[in-house]
């Protein structure tokens, strides 16, 4: 790693620590430590380019100490019981753990990519596929999620979701039973809900370049590694979402190019149906030539289709000339979901909602809508 670029890692594990992990002590210790010590920056020289980034190496180290390395490190990590606060001791004991377990770390570096797979975000999927049958009077729809990772949002229909308000709160989702995966999210702003509307998924499926297995035990460590380790709700969520992925087994497939899987499966749904591109956190790791190529082949494919494009991504990534919405007391500007579709050839953006990236709040933004 030549040593300007190595400068600039440096920095993007200071903001890190400064902007992505401020709540947790552990993360900002070790993004700290990472950025003075050169021989840890050089290990991202193993991650491909648009995975070279801070949460990667965290989750790397995450996934050694899961893995159950004996190590003073992991008494540092509330994951595996460890109740040690960040010290002056971490900085060397992080140096240490890393050359130990180099050849694992390089590996996992080379090999693996930030697949957070986060169910939280489906407390505002649930409500997005809502409105979508409302505006587009359909009952239904057919789910495909880009970069799917095990494909957990597929079961968006299967959980409980408990949205909270100042004053009370509401219930949507399945009915609750026993070992379910339910999820919290507060409220905010003024505008409630879509009008339900009864809606099924008759159609889903993911697709993702590195698909995680949930019968895979090492594979699932690495979701669980890629959580941030104080996080326990996140991280027990985690594992009922495997556990009824497991019993659903919705279909996710290997591929490179996920967008051609996409193609090939929208000619084979029943016209009936409202097929429904979704992702969350994709689209930054794109290149930017990659990126306007695949925007241009979507838009083909939604004119073809009548494809309805659902994007929860950083509000940088919206679509050209789409007004960023006000944000309600409490919000902050980190995931905008958008809906994208062409009718007549025309083409309509919509800011759907804000909300945090692993859906702990949402602000929906959407008035009621019509086609």
């Amino acid at each position: 790693m030549e040593p300007h670029t190595q400068a600039g890692m440096a920095d993007k594990f200071l903001h890190f620590a400064a902007v992505e992990c401020p709540q947790d002590p552990l993360y900002v210790a070790i993004c700290l430590a990472v950025a003075e010590q050169p021989q840890l920056l050089a290990l991202l020289q193993h991650a491909p380019s648009t995975q070279a980034r801070p949460n990667l190496l965290l989750a790397a180290l995450h996934e050694r100490v899961l893995a159950g390395v004996k190590h003073p490190l992991a008494a540092y990590y509330p994951s595996v019981g460890g109740t040690r606060l960040p010290d002056a001791a971490l900085p060397a004991l992080l140096l240490d753990f890393a050359r130990s377990q180099s050849a694992e770390l390089t590996a996992l570096l080379r090999s693996r990519s930030t697949q957070t797979n986060e169910i939280g975000r489906c407390a505002v999927l649930w409500p997005a596929l809502q409105q979508i049958a409302q505006l587009t009077g359909r009952q239904d729809l057919a789910l495909f999620d880009f970069g799917c990772s095990a494909g957990l949002n597929l079961g968006v229909d299967d959980y409980r979701y408990n949205y909270l308000l100042d004053a009370g709160g509401f219930s949507l989702g399945a009915p609750a039973r026993t070992g379910q995966a339910a999820i919290d999210c507060r409220w905010l702003g003024e505008l409630a809900p879509p009008a339900t509307r009864p809606w099924r998924l008759s159609h889903r499926l993911g697709a993702d370049p590195a698909p995680i297995d949930v019968n895979d035990a090492a594979a699932t460590r690495w979701l669980a590694a890629c959580l941030w380790p104080h996080d326990r709700v996140r991280a027990q969520r985690l594992q009922l979402a495997l556990k009824q992925a497991r019993k659903a087994r919705h279909e996710v497939r290997r591929a490179d190019d996920c967008l051609a899987v996409l193609a090939d499966w929208l000619t084979h749904l029943p016209p009936q149906v409202q097929p429904v591109l979704f992702n969350s956190w994709v689209l930054a790791y794109f290149e930017a030539a990659a990126l306007t190529k695949f925007r241009q082949q979507l838009a083909q494919l939604q004119r073809r289709h009548g494809l309805i494009w659902l994007s929860a991504e950083a509000p940088g990534l919206r679509p050209d000339g789409l007004a960023l919405p006000p944000l309600a007391a409490g919000a902050s500007a980190s995931t905008l979901w958008t809906l994208q579709w062409v009718e007549r050839e025309v083409q309509t953006n919509l800011a759907l909602a804000w909300s945090h990236p692993h859906g702990a709040w949402l602000q929906w933004c959407a008035e009621t809508l019509t086609r």
